[in-house]
C-alpha cells in the first residue's frame, strides 16, 4: 500500500512538473514572436467607425493593428496571455480569434477567443482594433509586453524590450494630425528651417558679459578682467555648503580657486530699494581687480556668485568681462516639479537637477513623491509603502508588488520600481539647501493615491493575520462598504482614491507628515511648505465628454451612466459624514480633505500648505484653511479659458503659481513630429522659443503669440483684477518618461528658458489691463520685433555657451534637430539654437561630414542632417533633407 502511495505520488507530481514545463515552453515560444503595431486611422470616427456608439470620449477614436509573427512551429494552445500597456482604452477588437480586457490603469491582456484558431508555423496574425482618442506621438504605444502561460515566469515578447519605439511601432506620415483640419506644422527639415530662419547666428562679441538669466540692469565695459591665475573666493557670507557648490562649478569649467582672481562678498540689506529689496537681489561689480558681490541676503549673495559663473565658458577660461549688474528676481516662486511617481528617477539625477536650478537661479523644487503607480520615499513604520508600493512586477494580488504599468514588464528591474531611502531623502533636501533651494515635498492625496492604497491594504491583511485588527485599521485607506463604480482619468478603480471620511486616512497623512518633516529638521532646512496634490478627484466618465445611452447628444461617447459612481459615493463612512451635515455633498469631499490636511499641516508648524487647483475647488476661498498661506498651482490651459479662471483663484485669496501646461509641461514634446516624445493633450509641442515668449504675469497677452492645440488662433481678454502672479512652475510628468536619459532629455534645454522667464520680466511683456483683449494673428499690442529680437539673443546665448556648459556637467540634454533645405542644388542647415555645430551625409549615413554655412556644398541626392554637441560627443535625431 505505502509503495503504490509512493507511486500515485510520483505520478502526480510529475504530472504537476510536466504541465509546469509545458506551461513555460509555451511562454517562450510566444515571447520570441515578433510584435508590431502600426496605427492606421487617426480620424477613424470620420471614416466610417461609429465611435459615439463605442462609448469614445468626445466621440474619438483611432484605428491601429497589433500584428504578431511566429518564426517556429504552429501554436494551438489556448493557455496563454499576452499582457500589455495601453494609456488608450481598447474600444473594440476586429479579430473574431482575439478578445482584449482592461486589467487595471494602462494594463490590458490580450487572449485567445473562442474563435482561436492557433498561430500557424512561419506565418503572422494580424489583430485590429480600435482605440479612444488618437496615436499621434511614439510614445503613444509603450514598450514590454509579455506573456504568461497558466503559472510560468513572465516572458517579455523580445522585440517589445526596448526604449527604441520605432524598432516595433509604426506612424504613417500622414497620420499625425489631430483631425483633419489640424492646423499645425508638420516640423521636417524644410519647416525646421523657415522657422529657424529668424534667427541669425550672432558674433561672438555680441555675446559678451551676457548674463543668464538676464539680469534688470547691466552695463558691460570694454576691458576684461584676467582670472587666468584662478579665482580667489572670499564669500564668508555663504556657508560652507554654498561655497562648496560654488567651487564645485568653478572646477568643472576648469578654474583653479584659493588663488588669484579675488571675488568678495557682503550682505547689506539697506542697499537695495523698493522693488529691487527682496530675498535673492544683488549687486555684482566685475573691475580689473576684484569682483564685488553685494547681497540682500545670502540668496543674493549666492545669486550674484552664479552671474559670475554665467559669465564663463565651458573650457578655457582665461578672462572675464567687466561690468556692473544690479539684479532682482521678479518671482519669489520659481519652481520646477519633478515626478518620480510614474516612474523613479534616480537620487544623481535629482541632484545633477538641483545643480542646473542652482545655475539658473531657480529655487523650488518641487518633489513629486507619490502617485497610482509608485510611492518613493522611506516611512519609518509604514514598510509596505516601499516593499510594496515602490515596486511593480507580475503579481495579480497586489500583495507583493503594484501591477506593471506604463511600459515597465513583469520585471522590477527598471525605473518602474525604486524609492529614496530616509537617508537618500534627507541628502537630497541638503544639498538642494545649500544651492538656496526649497523642497517642496508632494504626497498626492485623496486621488492619485493608488500606490498608498494598495501598501495599505497589504499591511492590513499582514496585521490582520496577526490578529491586530485596531493596528490593521489604524492606516486603512479604503472603505470596505464602499462599492462604488468609479474611474479615475488614468482609468484605475476605487482602489486610486484615498477614502477621506476615514478617521485612519487623517492618521496616515499626520504619519507622513511627521516623518517628513523630521526628515527636513535633520537635514536643517525645516519644512515650510507641504504639498497635498488633490487633483482629479473624479470618475471620468462622468465627465462632458460622455452621454448617457437614454438621452443621447451629438458629438459625445454613449454609455450607461446609470452604472457610474463618483468618488467615495457608496462609502457608508462618506454617507455618514454628509448626514452630519460636516460635508454638502460627495463632490465637495475632495476640498473637504484639503480643509482636514490644512489642519494637519497647521499643527506641525508649517505654515503654508500647496495643492493643485482642481483639489481646492469647491472651498470658499483661502480663508477656510488652516495654515496662514495657501498656494495653488494653477494648470487650466490658456486656449479653454484659463486666462481669465486665473484671476478667482488670486481674488479668492490663494497665491497663484502659475503652471500652465500648454506653456509649462516639459513632457510635452518639443515639436509636431510623430517621433518626438511626450503627453500632448494641453499643447501640440512646446519648445524653447514658445516657452520664451511666455508672459506669465498677464495671461491674455499669450493669445497673441501662440495657438490652441490644434494650431488655431485664440482670443483672451479677463474684466477681473489680477493681484498678480506668486511664481511659475514647470512640470515634467514621467508617465512615459521611463529613464533618467529620457528625463533630461524632455528637462533641458528648456530648463534654462524656464529659468528666464522666472527670473527676468521681459520688455515685450505688457502690464495687465482688465478689459483688453488679444485677439491672435489680429491685434498687435506686444512688440514681436522686440520678442523675436529678444529671442534671437538668448537662442544664440543657449547654443554657443550654455549647452557647453550642460555638456560638462553630464547632461543628456536634447540637441535640436536642424532644419535644412536644398535649393538649386545647394544645402543650408540651420538650427534653432545658433553656434551649435551641424553634420550632413550624402551616402545614407556611412560618412559625415562637417557643414559650413559659408561654404554651403552642392548635392544632388538625398540627404541626411544632424545637429552634434559642442563636445563632439552626442547627435540630434537624424533628419532626411530631399
Amino acid at each position: 500500500m505505502k509503495r503504490l502511495q509512493r507511486t500515485l505520488l510520483a505520478l502526480a507530481l510529475a504530472g504537476l512538473t510536466g504541465n509546469a514545463n509545458a506551461d513555460q515552453n509555451l511562454a517562450d515560444k510566444l515571447g520570441q514572436f515578433t510584435l508590431n503595431y502600426a496605427v492606421l486611422d487617426n480620424h477613424a470616427g470620420q471614416h466610417g467607425v461609429d465611435c459615439a456608439a463605442l462609448g469614445a470620449d468626445w466621440a474619438a477614436c483611432s484605428k491601429a493593428t497589433i500584428t504578431l509573427t511566429n518564426h517556429g512551429e504552429a501554436i494551438t494552445d489556448k493557455n496563454w496571455i499576452i499582457w500589455f500597456p495601453s494609456i488608450r482604452r481598447v474600444l473594440k477588437v476586429e479579430n473574431a480569434q482575439f478578445k482584449i480586457t482592461h486589467v487595471m490603469g494602462d494594463l490590458h491582456k490580450l487572449e485567445p477567443g473562442d474563435k482561436f484558431t492557433g498561430f500557424p508555423a512561419g506565418q503572422a496574425v494580424t489583430i485590429p482594433i480600435i482605440n479612444e482618442y488618437w496615436q499621434l506621438f511614439i510614445t503613444d504605444v509603450l514598450p514590454r509586453w509579455y506573456v504568461t502561460s497558466g503559472d510560468s515566469r513572465p516572458v517579455i515578447i523580445a522585440n517589445t524590450n526596448t526604449e527604441a519605439l520605432t524598432d516595433f511601432v509604426s506612424l504613417p506620415g500622414e497620420q499625425w494630425k489631430r483631425t483633419p483640419d489640424d492646423k499645425n506644422v508638420l516640423m521636417t527639415a524644410e519647416a525646421r528651417y523657415s522657422k529657424n530662419s529668424d534667427v541669425p547666428l550672432a558674433d561672438a562679441a555680441t555675446l559678451r558679459g551676457e548674463i543668464v538669466p538676464t539680469p534688470k540692469a547691466v552695463t558691460i565695459h570694454a576691458e576684461n578682467a584676467d582670472i587666468s591665475q584662478g579665482v580667489q573666493l572670499q564669500l564668508d557670507s555663504l556657508t560652507p555648503a554654498s561655497r562648496e557648490a560654488i567651487i564645485t562649478r568653478l572646477k568643472l569649467f576648469g578654474v583653479k580657486t584659493g588663488q588669484g582672481y579675488p571675488v568678495k562678498s557682503r550682505i547689506a540689506p539697506d542697499a537695495f530699494k523698493q522693488a529691487d529689496a527682496v530675498s535673492g537681489a544683488y549687486h555684482l561689480q566685475i573691475d580689473r581687480r576684484e569682483a564685488t558681490i553685494t547681497g540682500f541676503d545670502a540668496a543674493g549673495v549666492f545669486y550674484g556668485a552664479q552671474s559670475f559663473l554665467s559669465l564663463l565658458s565651458a573650457q578655457d577660461n582665461q578672462q572675464v568681462a567687466t561690468l556692473e549688474a544690479s539684479d532682482a528676481p521678479r518671482f519669489s516662486w520659481r519652481a520646477i516639479h519633478l515626478d518620480v511617481g510614474r516612474h523613479f528617477h534616480s537620487k544623481a539625477a535629482v541632484l545633477r537637477l538641483l545643480d542646473q536650478m542652482a545655475a539658473y537661479k531657480l529655487n523650488k523644487f518641487h518633489f513629486h513623491l507619490s502617485d497610482d503607480e509608485g510611492w518613493r520615499l522611506e516611512i519609518p513604520g509604514l514598510p509596505e509603502l516601499t516593499t510594496v508600493g515602490a515596486n511593480r512586477c507580475h503579481d495579480l494580488s497586489e500583495k507583493h508588488c503594484l501591477l506593471p504599468q506604463l511600459g515597465s514588464g513583469p520585471n522590477s528591474d527598471n525605473n518602474g520600481s525604486g524609492f529614496f531611502t530616509r537617508d537618500d531623502y534627507i541628502g537630497i533636501v541638503k544639498y538642494a539647501a545649500a544651492r538656496h533651494i526649497d523642497v517642496i515635498p508632494e504626497i498626492d492625496m485623496p486621488a492619485h493615491a493608488r500606490a498608498a492604497v494598495v501598501a495599505m491594504e497589504a499591511r492590513y491583511d499582514r496585521l490582520m493575520k496577526a490578529g491586530k485588527k485596531d493596528d490593521a485599521d489604524y492606516y486603512r485607506l479604503l472603505d470596505p462598504t464602499d462599492t462604488s463604480n468609479t474611474t479615475g482619468v488614468q482609468y484605475y478603480n476605487r482602489t486610486g482614491y484615498i477614502n477621506p471620511c476615514l478617521a485612519s486616512s487623517r492618521h496616515f497623512a499626520d504619519k507622513v507628515i511627521t516623518e517628513v518633516q523630521k526628515m527636513h529638521q535633520e537635514a536643517g532646512a525645516p519644512l515650510a511648505v507641504w504639498h497635498a496634490g488633490g487633483d482629479e478627484a473624479k470618475n471620468i466618465y462622468l465627465g462632458s465628454g460622455y452621454t448617457d445611452k437614454t438621452h443621447p447628444e451629438a458629438g459625445k461617447g454613449i454609455i450607461d451612466m446609470s452604472r457610474q459612481n463618483k468618488p467615495w459615493e457608496n462609502s457608508q463612512a462618506c454617507k455618514n459624514l454628509l448626514e452630519q451635515g460636516a460635508v454638502a455633498d460627495v463632490e465637495h469631499l475632495s476640498s473637504y480633505f484639503g480643509v482636514e490636511l490644512s489642519k494637519l499641516v497647521n499643527a506641525h508648524g508649517t505654515g503654508t500648505m500647496q495643492a493643485w487647483q482642481d483639489g481646492l475647488k469647491d472651498a470658499k476661498d483661502a480663508s477656510v484653511f488652516s495654515t496662514g498661506q495657501v498656494n495653488v498651482n494653477f494648470w487650466d490651459t490658456l486656449f479653454w479659458g484659463g486666462f481669465d479662471t486665473a484671476n478667482d483663484w488670486a481674488n479668492k485669496g490663494f497665491r497663484v503659481v502659475i503652471s500652465n501646461p500648454d506653456y509649462l509641461y516639459l513632457d510635452f514634446p518639443y515639436e509636431v513630429n510623430p517621433v518626438e516624445s511626450g503627453y500632448y493633450w494641453g499643447a501640440r509641442f512646446s519648445d524653447e522659443r514658445k516657452i520664451f515668449s511666455f508672459a506669465p504675469d498677464n495671461l491674455p497677452q499669450n493669445a497673441e503669440t501662440s495657438v490652441d492645440r490644434d494650431g488655431n488662433y485664440f482670443n483672451a481678454k479677463s474684466d477681473k483684477p489680477w493681484p498678480g502672479a506668486l511664481g511659475l512652475s514647470a512640470q515634467l510628468w514621467s508617465e512615459v518618461i521611463r529613464t533618467d536619459k529620457q528625463m533630461e532629455y524632455m528637462m533641458y534645454p528648456r530648463l534654462i528658458v524656464v529659468a528666464e522667464r522666472a527670473w527676468h520680466r521681459a520688455a515685450w511683456e505688457q502690464d495687465y489691463k482688465p478689459g483688453r483683449e488679444y485677439q491672435g494673428g489680429v491685434t498687435q499690442w506686444v512688440d514681436s520685433r522686440a520678442l523675436a529680437a529678444d529671442w534671437a539673443r538668448f537662442a544664440n546665448l543657449t547654443g554657443n555657451r550654455e549647452l557647453a556648459k550642460l555638456d560638462k556637467a553630464g547632461i543628456q540634454y536634447r540637441l535640436p534637430v536642424p532644419g535644412a533645405r536644398v535649393e538649386n542644388g545647394v544645402l543650408a542647415i540651420n538650427t534653432s539654437l545658433p553656434g551649435l555645430s551641424a553634420q550632413y551625409s550624402t551616402d545614407g549615413g556611412k560618412s559625415w561630414q562637417r557643414y559650413d554655412d559659408k561654404a554651403r556644398p552642392n548635392v544632388d541626392t538625398e540627404i541626411q542632417v544632424r545637429a552634434v554637441s559642442p563636445n563632439g560627443q552626442r547627435y540630434s535625431r537624424i533628419e532626411h533633407v530631399k
